[in-house]
């Protein structure tokens, strides 16, 4: 029919059956990447799968083999159709560790425990179905569901589409047997998803070796780490007891380094909680850390064979100086910001409100620069920044004060004469709180969290116009938060560069783009609101945005203050 209708519809037909295997073929080859983890398995299989495709199709040339097409491509739809649930659910966990969609704690089933998610059968079935050992009720029900309908709808096409016979066959005769039911839809369907779990969970009991029984290791100032014996490399549970009178802290760690490969903390006298090690070569020994006593160390063991990443210790000695640094630059911002707030409120007072509002852009850039230390700041943030949520007066709260209220009275048509007390009442409060910084407690934990916590806080409040009072300038102060983002990283960077050398430079193409984004809202002194945005710009701030929050998650991880170091 097709050569019927001439030689360009044949090239189109030609064109759309490559493109769909084309198509399938990426599909397998990118969800076995994703669920591998790296690509030269992957790549390895798909050559050689593709020279089982050529020996194939040189057979069906040769007339050496001969395979029913219709069969062929129906099976072939149906596990793409399988492919494509798993991608679903896929990216259904992507949007709920993302934010974007809710539940991300709700898991439907939950074998990462007993399961290895690295073992070759957990790969196969990941890479194949895209089924995970922890799995939310959204990718449930996302996966079953899709399942459910678009396998129905395909069989059912397939049968309509299948050829009828040229004629029609005598019917039988009243003694022959009765020819057999036609299948009901949903069996293929239900089969696709019984038969692959099924599979799963025979390949999950007999095909993994059963577990050692997992050493149970004492936790005190007298007996840190009796019972453990050095185990065979891998994936360890070792249950930790607590036989002291104090609640305990434990660490798996190299006695050489004080690197720590495991923790339990908060472990109270008489109870038991599970720590869960990856073991390779190396030496390990525990670390017991009694609440209020000094830290003891066991006896070393040696483990020969493998090779696993420890995470170095980080003490509040190590943050120390990084601490010190960033208390310069917020006591600088904070002289900076003074400065500013007062000829704000002199602006203000003089009736000039078109200068006004550019001095309180620059005012409100420099306190967004601060973000790290706002923890910090105690109620001086309230009074400084608050926003108006909450209140029983709104925006005409007697109690909304500082950045936010001057914003509104300026971009609302307020007079000079209602603006001056909250412009006064903010260049004081700058100047009590630069008074009291230098006396209040900053953690130094604080410093790792604030790496990722203000850009939290800019992709919840500023990229969704949620602070804005009127003034438009979101985006300015994103690129403000970026900037002590930036700054922060700075005075962290001998530390994270020690620990994990490839974490800052991912980081600092991620901060590129999303700076090269801010800026294109930028233009001369105005900066583009939130709300006007398209679809596809806010999309694309919001993602660069999110990728930058991603790699910048393991930050306090890596830093977290351990009494083990």
């Amino acid at each position: 029919m097709t050569l019927g209708m001439g030689a360009g519809v044949l090239i189109v037909t030609s064109f759309l059956a490559v493109g769909r295997e084309g198509l399938e073929t990426a599909l397998f080859l990118w969800t076995t990447a994703q669920a591998a983890g790296e690509s030269a398995g992957p790549l390895t299989g798909a050559a050689i799968g593709l020279v089982l495709s050529a020996a194939l199709c040189w057979g069906l040339y040769r007339r050496v083999l001969k395979i029913n097409l219709t069969r062929f491509f129906t099976a072939t739809g149906v596990v793409l159709i399988v492919i494509a649930a798993g991608v679903l659910g896929y990216g259904l966990r992507d949007l709920q560790e993302g934010g974007v969609l809710p539940g991300k704690a709700a898991y439907a089933v939950d074998l990462s425990g007993s399961v290895d998610g690295s073992s070759w059968y957990s790969t196969l079935v990941q890479g194949v179905f895209n089924v995970t050992p922890a799995m939310t009720w959204l990718q449930v029900v996302g996966y079953v569901g899709y399942l459910a309908v678009v396998m129905t709808l395909f069989v059912r096409g397939a049968r309509a589409a299948a050829p009828k016979p040229a004629a029609e066959k005598p019917s039988p005769a009243p003694d022959a047997p009765r020819s057999a039911r036609r299948r009901p839809a949903w069996v293929v369907p239900v089969a696709v998803v019984t038969v692959p779990a099924v599979i799963a969970g025979l390949a999950v009991a007999f095909g993994r070796p059963k577990p050692a029984a997992a050493q149970t290791i004492a936790v005190s100032g007298k007996e840190c780490g009796k019972g453990f014996s050095a185990p065979k490399p891998g994936r360890q549970t070792f249950q930790m007891h607590n036989t002291g009178g104090k609640t305990s802290e434990v660490y798996l760690v190299d006695p050489a380094t004080g690197a720590v490969y495991g923790e339990v903390e908060g472990l109270a006298p008489g109870t038991t909680r599970a720590l869960v090690a990856t073991i390779a070569g190396g030496t390990y020994a525990w670390r017991c850390v009694p609440t209020g006593g000094t830290a003891v160390t066991s006896k070393a063991d040696r483990v020969t064979g493998g090779s696993t990443k420890a995470v170095v210790p980080v003490s509040a000695k190590d943050l120390a100086s990084p601490l010190q640094q960033y208390k310069t630059y917020v006591n600088q911002g904070l002289t900076t910001l003074v400065t500013q707030t007062h000829t704000l409120a002199a602006d203000i007072k003089g009736k000039h409100l078109d200068r006004a509002r550019t001095d309180w852009l620059t005012a409100h850039r420099t306190y967004a620069s601060l973000g790290a230390a706002y923890g910090t700041f105690e109620d001086y943030d309230q009074e400084i920044n608050g926003r108006a949520d909450g209140l029983p007066g709104g925006a005409h709260d007697k109690d909304f004060t500082g950045f936010h209220r001057v914003e509104y009275g300026l971009w609302h048509g307020e007079s000079a004469t209602s603006l001056t007390a909250p412009a006064r009442q903010l260049a004081t409060d700058t100047v009590r709180l630069q008074k009291a910084f230098p006396h209040q407690d900053f953690d130094p934990g604080d410093l790792p969290l604030r790496a990722h916590e203000i850009l939290e806080n800019t992709l919840q409040f500023e990229l969704t116009g949620d602070t804005d009072e009127g003034s438009g300038t979101n985006l300015a102060t994103a690129d403000a938060n970026l900037t002590g983002t930036r700054e922060l990283l700075t005075v962290l960077k001998p530390l994270l560069t020690s620990r994990s050398p490839q974490l800052l430079p991912r980081v600092d193409t991620d901060i590129a783009r999303l700076q090269k984004l801010l800026d294109a809202a930028h233009h001369g002194s105005s900066w583009t609101p939130v709300d006007p945005l398209d679809e596809t710009t806010r999309a694309h701030l919001n993602g660069a945005t999110g990728q930058l929050l991603e790699d910048l998650a393991p930050v306090p991880d890596l830093l977290e203050i351990r009494k083990a170091a």
